[in-house]
């Protein structure tokens, strides 16, 4: 299993356009094979910061995901209302 930890800082004044549209994204990516789980979090110290955790079974299901109408629509608008961000591919320790 791969786990992602996408991080990401909102602009204040498209927060609520970016739950709309990252809502949409974890619908769609949890109906994938391959997608084990899928969660946006709100951060409780700075409600313009967002972090989703995703679950894949292998990378070949991410690059799956990755290549998504879904994904490939809506991440570039995601991205265009971001201040900052980051990602991180984990895996389980042990």
């Amino acid at each position: 299993m791969i786990v992602i930890m996408a991080r990401a800082e909102v602009m204040p004044d498209k927060v609520e356009e970016y739950i709309c549209l990252a809502k949409e994204l974890e619908c769609a990516s949890r109906r994938e094979e391959g997608c084990i789980a899928y969660t946006l979090h709100r951060s409780m110290d700075n409600p313009n910061v967002f972090v989703v955790i995703e679950q894949w079974k292998d990378s070949q299901a991410i690059e799956a995901h990755n290549a998504s109408a879904h994904f490939t629509r809506i991440v570039p608008q995601l991205g265009a209302m971001r201040l900052s961000s980051a990602v991180e591919h984990l895996t389980i320790v042990g």
